[in-house]
């Protein structure tokens, strides 16, 4: 699926409802989806967030599998007509064909926009409670985004500056690691990361860098003279990881606001408890909004 606003354009699979391209003037932003470094584009992470430890949940005394990120990824989705505002383009999740119940215990739908405006992609996905209780659940996004100008001999292939909420400059704090996919306090403390963070070859040695606590609503990726080419804005983010795979040669970066975060290692108790969890009412929805601005 398409869409086209002569400035920008971009492709939708119905598989994850997942970007796979944005294009301006002929340009793709978007990673192509590699398998020899990541074989995804920009998936959704839904019903969780990052790995539940030993890839269970706990509901009410029973135990589901649940693999890291959650079934929406990998679940069909089917475009959803009438009413649909100029450039832009919905799907809704498919309940029949994934194993969603098996995994999961609560009866949720997700309604998945993008919108275009101007030189930016708005992405609006809205869950809704079909149960008859409270559920729980995490949702986030995982953009991955082409270095620009990459070349792999540089010893510094791009810089990703950090603002906050008010579009302040912000030198994040990072207080956790990832074991397993799963969080571990730093050995040695809490790291500062500076507002403007180099891009190099061992930026990603530990794996993704997490910063909890909402420091960071905005990253916005520069190429190596320090110009702006695009930001990823999400002023509600609980949580923003930045990841690409610790491989010689990867020519992406992902840029990744989340409302939830991976379990700490170790984690055993209730699904209530997990970090930056969310409840639903029955009949209520919650929409996570990011949006994805190119500069340049």
């Amino acid at each position: 699926m398409t869409l086209d606003n002569h400035i920008l354009a971009i492709e939708v699979s119905g598989h994850g409802a997942e970007l796979v391209s944005l294009r301006k003037d002929g340009r793709e932003y978007l990673w192509t989806g590699d398998a020899a470094f990541w074989n995804r584009h920009a998936p959704i992470l839904f019903p969780v967030v990052g790995k539940p430890y030993g890839n269970t949940l706990h509901v009410d005394g029973t135990a589901y599998a649940m693999k890291q990120h959650g079934f929406a990824r990998d679940s069909m989705f089917e475009p959803k007509g009438g009413g649909a505002e100029p450039d832009s383009l919905t799907l809704a999740l498919v309940a029949s064909g994934n194993d969603a119940i098996a995994q999961y215990p609560y009866r949720l739908g997700l309604e998945v926009c993008y919108r275009l405006r101007g030189n930016a992609v708005v992405a609006a996905w809205t869950v809704v409670n079909h149960d008859v209780r409270d559920a729980y659940f995490q949702i986030g996004a995982h953009p991955g985004f082409l270095l620009p100008d990459y070349n792999p001999d540089a010893p510094v292939h791009g810089y990703i500056r950090y603002y906050d909420r008010e579009g302040r400059p912000v030198a994040p704090v990072v207080v956790s690691a990832l074991d397993d996919g799963n969080r571990i306090p730093l050995a040695d403390g809490p790291v500062g990361i500076p507002s403007e963070m180099p891009i190099v070859a061992d930026t990603f040695v530990r794996d993704a860098l997490m910063f909890e606590d909402s420091q960071v609503s905005e990253a916005v990726l520069c190429d190596p003279s320090g110009e702006r080419v695009l930001g990823v804005s999400c002023p509600q983010a609980e949580a923003y990881g930045i990841w690409a795979p610790h491989k010689p040669g990867c020519p992406f970066v992902c840029l990744e606001p989340w409302c939830g975060i991976c379990d700490s290692k170790g984690f055993t108790a209730d699904i209530a408890a997990r970090r930056y969890i969310h409840r639903l009412a029955p009949n209520g929805k919650y929409t996570f909004t990011y949006t994805i601005e190119l500069y340049r």
